[in-house]
């Protein structure tokens, strides 16, 4: 398929916050273990003290979102929201390369992560300006494969600097290094969208834009709630993507208690961005061929047999092996949700509905790391949040099931 510039320069975005999604699941959680448990914190609280952090930061962008989202749909404002939330994220990445004690580490990762998940609204809502119902599922499935192997460019130039250690630098110091070049990276690979993207759909301004945002809000939750195959599908969402969030979110503090040493974890993890690149696109095509909603439900059952996988995980193949299976799941179910459901809602309030597919997917983003953080305290393990998790996938497949496979025709 081949796209147009602004096409392209959406796409190019998901390139650019890749990159920090790369951070999260991989080093920044590794630097951070390595910080606590130099404070006298062991493993288990390293990855207590890490789910929670994760869980506070998407829950205030959870309630934020849906009115966030109103606004943003308004002329003018989608473009202007996005850009303060993108400076939000750039000025937690480059304090991530500065900040060395393990409480400031975390309150700058939760300004970062804030900064990229509002973000992360206004330019998933976005696709309802750059492209058609039909190129829908294509584009964005480039966007997700694009990001998974662009990040890799930063990723790799930062381990290579954590692993060679040039100029004399500490591993410390190297570590720092990649996160800033990591923020360089975001802020130029968004340029394209800033320039190029325009708002085509939206609201015009009322003279009293808080009060009418809230009344929006209020009405929209009203018509979700009535239109039921939208109700089940973001439900359905809701528990399923709990599960592909959390696990990357927490595949390297699991990893890291389970005893796999960093650089397999790191190199494993790598290894996914480059399976889910030709994965992504291909799910794509295949949503085309076979339908978008029938493939997420493939993806479901797959990601239950990879949470059951995990819970007897105890060898590092066994991390390889889990790490290409997540590879050819996690940019098709992300990228097929993010597409279907841009196709069942009104484009001109697109960023209002996407804060509400953002706060289903944010609250999902809390409750499974408060899982895996409740699991580690009651069972001084993991494993057992890692298995919980395939009962939300269950969840999210009879939901889905729900939902008349042509609804967003």
């Amino acid at each position: 398929m081949k796209m147009n510039k602004v096409e392209k320069s959406w796409v190019l975005y998901d390139v650019a916050n890749s990159a920090f999604t790369m951070l999260v699941s991989t080093t920044i959680p590794i630097y951070f273990s390595g910080i606590a448990e130099a404070a006298g914190k062991d493993g288990v609280e390293v990855t207590q003290i890490w789910s929670l952090a994760t869980s506070v930061a998407v829950l205030i962008m959870a309630l934020l979102s849906p009115i966030l989202g109103a606004i943003a749909d308004y002329k003018g404002m989608r473009k202007k929201l996005f850009g303060i939330s993108l400076a939000f994220g750039l000025v937690g990445a480059v304090s991530l390369a500065v900040v060395t004690d393990w409480m400031g580490y975390l309150l700058v990762f939760i300004l970062a992560r804030l900064g990229y998940t509002a973000a992360n609204v206004f330019y998933d809502s976005m696709l309802t300006d750059v492209t058609t119902d039909e190129r829908m599922n294509m584009v964005s499935s480039h966007g997700y494969a694009w990001g998974y192997i662009g990040s890799c460019i930063p990723f790799i130039l930062g381990i290579a600097l954590i692993f060679l250690k040039p100029f004399g630098l500490s591993t410390a110091q190297a570590t720092q290094l990649s996160f800033l070049l990591t923020a360089i990276w975001w802020l130029v690979m968004s340029i394209p969208l800033l320039k190029n993207v325009k708002q085509v759909h939206y609201l015009e301004k009322q003279p009293h834009l808080i009060r009418d945002t809230f009344r929006r809000v209020w009405a929209t939750m009203k018509k979700i709630k009535n239109n039921k195959p939208l109700f089940y599908y973001i439900i359905a969402y809701f528990c399923y993507i709990d599960g592909v969030f959390t696990i990357i979110s927490l595949s390297t503090t699991y990893g890291n208690e389970l005893g796999i040493p960093s650089e397999q974890m790191i190199l494993a993890l790598l290894l996914t961005q480059f399976v889910a690149f030709p994965c992504a696109i291909l799910s794509g095509k295949l949503a085309a061929k076979y339908g978008c909603l029938r493939l997420i439900k493939v993806f479901v059952i797959m990601y239950m047999g990879i949470c059951a996988f995990g819970f007897q995980l105890d060898k590092v193949w066994e991390f390889w092996f889990l790490a290409v299976c997540v590879g050819i799941c996690q940019g098709g179910i992300q990228s097929l949700s993010r597409s279907y459901y841009g196709k069942l809602v009104p484009k001109e309030e697109s960023s209002e509905y996407f804060g509400f597919f953002d706060i289903f997917g944010k609250f999902a983003d809390f409750m499974g790391p408060l899982i895996v953080a409740a699991s580690a305290a009651l069972f001084n393990t993991s494993t057992y949040g890692i298995l919980a998790l395939l009962v939300l996938f269950l969840i999210g497949y009879l939901l889905l099931r729900k939902v008349p496979v042509d609804q967003a025709n």
